[in-house]
């Protein structure tokens, strides 16, 4: 649909209860962080990020979930969290086919950090702001996404990478890896309000069969040269 999750969430509740969907908006919040459920599940010390367009409805669900284990902190862009705990998915699973082909530390610190310059310029067309991307929603995330054995979208790229097709993939894994189906919607958001993402270009090339697995750092790499400020 192209709509954030809060946007759906929304919608509904307002043709369910009749109730505007403006209320409802300013009503839902979104939580994200460098989150993995089996390291919440063990009670591993983390830290995490909720969002509303009200503050007092943010600090309201932090008090809630707070946990000696758990530190929520809060904010009010709620497009910045969204959009960082969207795209990480793609981006990791481009970390995840660097490890599939064999590259070391330098290629897959190179795609993070790109990877988060073109999810700040998603974020900021959409109303986000620079701060939440280098906060926990964004670059938190974003490293826990991308450098984790745990990590779904990590160990989907990790396959693609070592050769499998896709369908081998999906058949291979018991639970889904998020960004194979995002990447495709993040890709046309981006499009949509005239935002350049090639590492998200490179990632759908791969997914739809457009572009073999091996193709991917030379197509990315030979780009025209740019400055890297600005989020270029």
């Amino acid at each position: 649909t192209g709509l954030r999750m809060t946007q759906v969430v929304a919608e509904v509740l307002a043709e369910g209860t009749g109730v505007p969907e403006q209320e409802w908006a300013r009503r839902t919040g979104v939580l994200s962080g460098p989150n993995l459920a089996m390291e919440i599940a063990r009670e591993e010390p983390t830290a995490s990020v909720v969002a509303a367009p009200e503050h007092g409805t943010a600090a309201w669900v932090a008090r809630c979930c707070a946990a000696p284990y758990f530190r929520p902190y809060t904010n009010t862009d709620v497009v910045g969290t969204e959009i960082g705990g969207l795209v990480k998915n793609v981006i990791a699973l481009c970390v995840g086919i660097c490890d599939g082909r064999g590259y070391g530390d330098n290629s897959k610190a190179s795609v993070m950090t790109r990877g988060l310059a073109e999810t700040t310029r998603l974020a900021l067309a959409l109303g986000g702001s620079t701060a939440t991307l280098s906060g926990l929603s964004g670059m938190g995330d974003l490293v826990a996404t991308c450098s984790s054995s745990l990590s779904r979208n990590h160990t989907a790229g990790r396959l693609l990478g070592s050769g499998l097709t896709l369908a081998q993939v999906q058949d291979a894994m018991t639970q889904t890896a998020e960004g194979i189906k995002s990447a495709p919607a993040v890709l046309e958001l981006a499009r949509r309000h005239g935002v350049d993402m090639p590492i998200t270009e490179a990632v759908v090339g791969v997914l739809r069969g457009e572009a073999p697995v091996h193709e991917l750092a030379p197509r990315l790499l030979g780009r025209d040269l740019k400055s890297e400020g600005n989020h270029a």
